[in-house]
């Protein structure tokens, strides 16, 4: 009787162990958010938050207002949805609330990387070397470069003036992760092949290989994210990693010309750091789907607006063909291509107002920082919060101002020059409540973490779209066509992918 007690007294003891690790004992104290557990121990709400983010976040901030706490997956998260107040967030000490140990356990899930001290810091300083101001000059002729050899090779083919009929998802995606992964990892070499033309050759099949291994992976990816993928979902992402772990591996780089000055000092820096080169192959990996997993979408996007909205298009053109005419150039068969260099691109402000349009309406974050120790959050409102060590907090601004209509009226509606002044200037003047907004639209986040590669990005798209634009005609294959639904699977992992393809076709204008 006395070992059936004490077996029975370890077992209770046990259950309530588990019960205390699963969250089921903790409790709202004064001064904290109000606390939502959700129905199941430790998982919480997590399958009703991946089922729909933004429509979970709604309901939420209708239950209990401006900031709230619920369990995700082990981890207790505080969602603030007043944008008023995501400055306590944005500007709040690292050594209180940190990105970077949140990344790091997603990038170690996801990529199988592991990072070095001050990772965030090398990352920062050679993104604003070579990714922005005169750094972007290179890099944006080296995505030129590119993007011309993709879009422009069977000119003089002889059916070259024929409609193509394709998925405009497909194609925008294809052509600008290629061309940007090109540019970024670098050419096959010239004198491997013997001459330029079958170099480009090669890279234009080689590139349209990876990146159709790169959209099995891309489509994994949420799943592989969360933890949640199946037993053969799991072997087909190991499979996918080994691959490009191989193929944008320190040894192949070695062969390859043009590689961009970000990646070989990303690779040179945590070299000197004694990185072992199986370990920087990996974090390749991640730079590739860190700066080309968003950028195709976005163009898809972009273009589909653009058609699905003959003002915003016919106004973008007007602007393109203004600057070819102030720049001297002009497009004819058997004539000199464009040189679109940075600072024509920086000459573009309907463009830009329509790319931040698309984004503002297909981009869709989830704002993640540890909390490194106990501390108190300020909301706008003059109420104060106490938040706990060890758990999360997080903004997602698609829902709290993005698609808020007092921000901006008939929300959903893509209207190109939402993002532009009178006088045609760009616009950074919203308000909600009679007050002026500082973080009005968050595409990149907000704050240090700000992605350090928005200004290339935004180039990319720039650049697709402008080379469309000069050398393209190109239409829906039916005008009448809803717009897709976006992919509600891919809320919180940058821009939204869409629930179908649409058709569309194109040819040569000259």
């Amino acid at each position: 009787m006395a070992n059936l007690l004490q077996i029975l007294l370890a077992l209770c003891i046990s259950v309530i162990g588990a019960l205390y690790l699963l969250g089921s004992f903790r409790r709202r104290r004064a001064g904290e958010p109000p606390l939502d557990k959700g129905p199941i121990p430790w998982l919480g709400h997590v399958l009703e938050f991946r089922k729909n983010t933004a429509k979970f976040l709604q309901r939420m901030k209708e239950k209990h207002g401006d900031i709230f706490t619920v369990q995700l997956g082990g981890f207790y998260f505080h969602f603030i949805t007043d944008p008023f107040s995501f400055g306590s967030v944005v500007k709040e000490a690292r050594t209180k609330l940190d990105f970077t140990k949140f990344a790091e356990q997603l990038v170690a899930r996801v990529f199988g990387y592991h990072s070095v001290e001050s990772e965030h810091k090398f990352l920062q300083a050679t993104s604003t070397k070579h990714l922005m101001g005169d750094g972007l000059v290179v890099m944006t002729q080296a995505m030129m470069y590119n993007l011309q050899n993709l879009m422009l090779h069977s000119v003089g083919s002889g059916d070259d003036k024929q409609w193509q009929e394709t998925g405009l998802f497909a194609y925008s995606y294809n052509i600008v992760f290629r061309a940007g992964y090109l540019a970024l990892f670098g050419n096959e070499s010239v004198k491997s092949t013997g001459t330029l033309d079958k170099a480009k050759e090669i890279d234009r099949q080689n590139s349209d290989e990876l990146f159709k291994e790169f959209r099995k992976y891309d489509q994994l990816f949420p799943n592989l994210a969360y933890g949640v993928l199946g037993l053969s979902e799991k072997m087909e992402a190991e499979r996918l990693k080994r691959l490009f772990w191989s193929t944008l591996s320190v040894e192949k780089m070695r062969s390859r010309d043009n590689i961009s000055g970000w990646v070989s000092e990303q690779q040179q820096v945590r070299d000197e750091q004694g990185m072992q080169e199986y370990m920087q192959d990996r974090f390749m990996f991640l730079l590739l789907w860190a700066s080309q997993g968003n950028t195709g979408p976005a163009a898809f996007w972009l273009l589909l607006y653009l058609m699905k909205h003959p003002d915003a298009m016919n106004a973008v053109k007007k602007e393109v063909e203004e600057i070819l005419r102030e720049t001297g150039q002009e497009v004819k068969r058997d004539g000199p291509l464009i040189d679109l260099t940075r600072d024509m691109l920086l000459k573009t402000p309907i463009l830009d107002s329509a790319v931040e349009e698309t984004l503002r309406l297909t981009a869709a974050p989830v704002l993640t920082r540890a909390v490194l120790q106990d501390m108190t959050i300020n909301m706008a409102s003059g109420q104060e919060y106490k938040i706990r060590k060890g758990d999360r907090v997080a903004v997602f601004p698609y829902t709290a101002v993005q698609v808020d209509p007092e921000v901006y009226p008939d929300p959903y509606t893509f209207k190109y020059d939402r993002f532009l002044t009178p006088d045609g200037n760009k616009k950074t003047d919203f308000y909600k409540g009679g007050k002026k907004l500082k973080y009005y639209n968050m595409p990149w986040g907000a704050g240090t973490t700000m992605c350090p590669g928005r200004f290339f990005a935004t180039n990319e798209l720039k650049q697709f779209v402008f080379l469309m634009l000069s050398y393209f005609d190109f239409e829906l294959n039916n005008p009448n066509e809803e717009i897709p639904g976006i992919d509600i699977r891919r809320w919180g992992f940058g821009t939204m992918q869409p629930t179908k393809d649409v058709q569309f076709r194109y040819r040569l204008r000259f």
